[in-house]
């Protein structure tokens, strides 16, 4: 048995010796064309995360404010269930659609009294500032899509992350979420311990594809695909190559080998005298 897998592995690495150049054909070939697909065909995917933090406002207490974080870390499942809900989304899509942005509050007009008891303008009311972002055309069902949320244990803190073919929609989608979530949930739940940690910035770097991971994901399955097609290729192959593939493969018995016989080009075959070989019974 052990000489038979001593034949078989001795077998099997001539094959392989014999198609190197096959093996680094596939290898190289199957990764760069995985690395092309993942650099110029796949849709980039852009991922911006927002930390947003659990935590009572008062804790005067010592006893009472571990009693209050134990509350905030158990109530973490229940807030990734609020942000996902139809309440939270909805108010989300309808901001994203039209994001306006406060710049500068309205300042009331400032009057000035005089001696005789009139009053006199100093400066006059200014209007809000508002700045109107890009809009962003988004359903509830779209944003649930793209949202994700990690959470650690015993961690106060939770992930919000949102990933869209767009780095700028990634981070406004992550913000707005964020920002509605916390502004929400004073009346869902009439609490107030919500605060988020740092907001999302605009990636620069696509999440996925990732052109290096794909290119050696592809290498490995040439290599893999051109070691099980040389393998099929050879327990395939019924050629007699050898005397030990008729004994071994066919089991029949070996009685001897023939020689051979090189005959002189100018060999010729006369045929002799037709009474010469014949018999008589």
């Amino acid at each position: 048995m052990e000489q038979e897998n001593t034949i078989d592995l001795r077998r099997l690495l001539a094959l392989c010796k014999k198609h190197f150049r096959l093996f680094i054909v596939w290898t190289i070939g199957l990764g760069a064309i995985a690395w092309g697909l993942a650099a110029f065909v796949i849709p980039a995917q852009y991922t911006a995360t927002t930390q947003i933090l659990v935590n009572q406002k008062n804790n005067d207490n010592n006893g009472q404010a571990y009693a209050n974080q134990q509350a905030d870390v158990n109530m973490i499942n229940t807030y990734k269930d609020i942000i996902t809900n139809q309440v939270i989304l909805g108010a989300a899509s309808k901001e994203l659609s039209n994001p306006v942005k406060v710049v500068k509050e309205a300042q009331p007009a400032k009057y000035e009294t005089l001696a005789d008891g009139t009053k006199q303008l100093v400066r006059p009311a200014k209007p809000a500032v508002r700045s109107h972002g890009k809009a962003y055309d988004l359903s509830a069902g779209d944003l649930k899509s793209m949202v994700s949320i990690k959470t650690q244990s015993n961690s106060q803190v939770f992930a919000l992350s949102a990933k869209a073919n767009d780095p700028a929609e990634a981070k406004a989608v992550a913000n707005t979420i964020a920002s509605t979530f916390k502004k929400k949930i004073k009346s869902v739940m009439s609490v107030n311990n919500v605060t988020i940690v740092s907001k999302a910035t605009t990636p620069t770097k696509p999440s996925f594809p990732r052109p290096k991971l794909f290119a050696l994901a592809g290498a490995v399955l040439g290599l893999l695909l051109s070691f099980a097609w040389i393998v099929l290729r050879d327990l395939m192959d019924t050629t007699v190559r050898d005397d030990d593939f008729m004994t071994d493969e066919l089991g029949l018995t070996n009685l001897g080998q023939v020689g051979k016989i090189r005959l002189d080009k100018n060999f010729q075959l006369h045929q002799a005298n037709g009474n010469a070989g014949t018999r008589r019974v």
